[in-house]
């Protein structure tokens, strides 16, 4: 329960600073924000694995706090593209 709180108040961090460092207003609230913040782990984990392969054994490349932040950036990006919110 704890873990899941504690990615909650993560994402919405790095959620809020992703929207505040892209370019032009992004309107969202504070749960979209935490969504935004949590698929940008994502996305900056697979971005981290893709430039810097991890060991055998290790299944899961963790994305650093700049990495999820460039990688919800990258969610807003292709949310525009798309013409998505």
């Amino acid at each position: 329960m704890f873990h899941l709180i504690r990615m909650l108040i993560v994402g919405a961090i790095v959620g809020i600073l992703a929207r505040f460092f892209y370019p032009g207003a992004i309107h969202m609230g504070l749960i979209m924000s935490a969504l935004l913040g949590i698929g940008g782990s994502f996305v900056g984990g697979l971005i981290g694995r893709l430039l810097s392969p991890g060991s055998a054994n290790q299944p899961f490349h963790p994305a650093g706090f700049v990495m999820s932040i460039i990688g919800a950036m990258l969610l807003i990006f292709v949310a525009h593209l798309l013409h998505i919110g």
